[in-house]
């Protein structure tokens, strides 16, 4: 039963982060790319850690944990660079 409930959110969480992708492609301007890009990073972490859960391996979720982290540092230097002009003040 869990077997088959994981492999319906794969498909289902693949399919969101194809279009995400999509819309970091074809946005129609620079906040919605940074919003889809962050959107990517946040699908790809619920694929790792569905497949730690799929495999029943904790190091999936260390990868995710840091995923998360250099995705929110990079959303938030991208957001900065948006607003200011400048990363470091």
């Amino acid at each position: 039963m869990l077997e088959t409930v994981l492999e319906i959110a794969f498909v289902m969480v693949s399919l969101a982060l194809v279009l995400s992708f999509y819309r970091l492609l074809k946005g129609p301007d620079i906040p919605d790319r940074i919003l889809a890009l962050d959107t990517l990073y946040i699908n790809s972490i619920a694929l790792l850690i569905l497949f730690g859960l799929y495999l029943g391996s904790p190091l999936y979720f260390e990868a995710a944990l840091l995923i998360a982290v250099m995705g929110f540092v990079g959303t938030v230097a991208l957001s900065k660079y948006l607003l200011r002009g400048d990363i470091m003040e």
